[in-house]
């Protein structure tokens, strides 16, 4: 009989039966005349060159991949080498960034150059490939701000409380008027996102929608509120939210409900995540939500939404969601035992390719398909099956074999993979393992016999390292009937 493997099933203390969702695989929706889809290994995160600190934030601009490591803005090279290029502060938060066209009269007099736009510390940079120019305001408008667009011309900022402006006519400095959060509800702005030519308010509870109206007096804000686009959800921090394909991906909620995850647009929401998901959630304060980093991939056919939590990462695959008719999640996580923080961050498609910077060191890399160690590190991946029911009926399990592409693994090693099972979702059966083959063994058969039987129900359990470089297409099992 064939045993589904994408997702599976464990038990907690609750009573409660719990999704278990892949560590490590990504499922793929792929009909392949095994199955309808697979598990495949996650990309690995390979190390190219060192910056002076930690990566904050970082954006492709003008075709190259730059960066805000610890107090420096950088930029990165094909090759990794990182160039320090100014200092623009750090208060251990990230750094949001954004390009357009500004008006520098003062240093451009008749052109307006592209420019990358940097809030970092509570301060607003721009850099125009050689010069930073820091944005003063004397008139204490522009507060400290947290967060930038760039948009017909102007760069938006919010402090928190209010979204300003900058001049038209001048980009170092800031219009009067402005937008209020109080206009839209009492809570704090937390981020600012521009989509289809509008800027969307972030505040914890709600999104309130501004475009360019240009209808009040000139050399004043001319964004107003656009009727009708308010959403009764919010976002718990800064970095907790992004474009993800035409709508705004956030971690947050409304009044009085706990965080979830949801696509927001024209007024209105879908959640996007599962139970499970809602579960793993609460397991976070607000003040550790509130750093949550969420980012969108684009990759090899797959629309990826990152979810960094602390300990781990969630994955929700909006493809193979709608190909396979149900949620699809994975875990991403950098320990070899148990769960532990993904060290891959602030993902950037520049020079063919996918940079990525280390959340834990000064490392910056690619993301790399052949490979699914961590900064050379090896990494834990696990998956779980659906109950096996018999319906009160007991069951020998004389043979289990997972139809798996095999012979891909390092040169001169023979990695071990095993298997354990439960009768409860709680407790598990020792791990017993076989070798999965060197390299070049393609035809290797990974079988093991003897399995132990059921009275009435079991979950299968598979695991091992980024060394077993695997793609699971398939579960089998031979049952042979027993009556109790």
């Amino acid at each position: 009989m064939k045993i589904p493997i994408l997702s599976g099933i464990y038990t907690d203390n609750a009573p409660d039966f719990r999704i278990s969702y892949p560590v490590n695989l990504h499922p793929v929706a792929l009909a392949n005349g095994i199955d309808d889809g697979y598990l495949a290994p996650a990309d690995g995160l390979v190390e190219k060159g060192t910056g002076p600190g930690i990566c904050r934030g970082a954006i492709n601009w003008q075709n190259v991949c730059y960066r805000v490591m610890g107090s420096k803005l950088v930029s990165v090279a094909a090759d990794g080498t990182v160039t320090v290029l100014a200092d623009v502060g750090n208060d251990g938060k990230g750094a949001r960034m954004d390009y357009g066209y500004a008006a520098l009269p003062a240093l451009y007099p008749t052109t307006k150059p592209q420019v990358l736009a940097i809030v970092s510390a509570g301060n607003l940079y721009y850099w125009d490939g050689t010069t930073l120019i820091t944005v003063t305001d004397p008139t204490g408008t522009l507060g400290n701000p947290i967060d930038v667009v760039w948009i017909d011309g102007y760069f938006l900022t919010t402090d928190g409380d209010v979204v300003v402006s900058t001049d038209l006519l001048d980009s170092t400095n800031i219009l009067p008027g402005a937008y209020e959060a109080t206009d839209n509800d009492p809570d704090p702005i937390t981020a600012l996102v521009k989509m289809h030519n509008e800027v969307y308010v972030l505040n914890r509870n709600t999104i309130q929608v501004l475009a360019n109206t240009g209808t009040p007096a000139a050399g004043t804000f001319t964004f107003s509120v656009v009727d009708g686009g308010k959403i009764i959800k919010g976002a718990v921090g800064t970095d907790a939210c992004d474009e993800f394909y035409g709508d705004i991906a956030f971690v947050g909620g409304g009044r009085n409900e706990a965080p979830c995850v949801y696509l927001g647009a024209n007024s209105s929401t879908q959640k996007i995540s599962t139970r499970e998901v809602d579960i793993v959630l609460e397991q976070y304060t607000e003040a550790q939500l509130a750093q949550v980093l969420v980012e969108s991939r684009n990759d090899s056919g797959h629309e990826h939404l990152y979810i960094h939590l602390p300990d781990r990462t969630l994955v929700f695959d909006a493809t193979a969601t709608r190909e396979l008719q149900r949620p699809i999640w994975f875990t991403l996580t950098s320990s070899i035992v148990g769960y532990g923080q993904y060290r891959g961050r602030y993902m950037v498609w520049a020079y063919d390719g996918w940079q990525v910077a280390d959340s834990q060191s000064a490392s910056v890399g690619v993301m790399d398909k052949t490979v699914g160690d961590h900064w050379g590190n090896p990494v834990r991946w696990e998956f779980g099956t659906s109950i096996v029911y018999g319906e009160s009926r007991g069951a020998l399990f004389s043979r289990l074999e997972l139809v798996a592409l095999t012979g891909r693994v390092t040169l001169g090693i023979d990695p071990i993979i095993t298997t354990s099972y439960s009768v409860d979702g709680m407790s598990w059966s020792q791990d017993q393992g076989i070798r999965i083959g060197t390299t070049g063994n393609t035809k290797k058969r990974l079988a093991w016999f003897r399995q132990g039987h059921m009275r009435n129900w079991r979950i299968q359990r598979f695991r091992g390292d980024s060394q077993a470089h695997l793609t699971f297409a398939r579960l089998e099992a031979d049952l042979e009937g027993l009556a109790y």
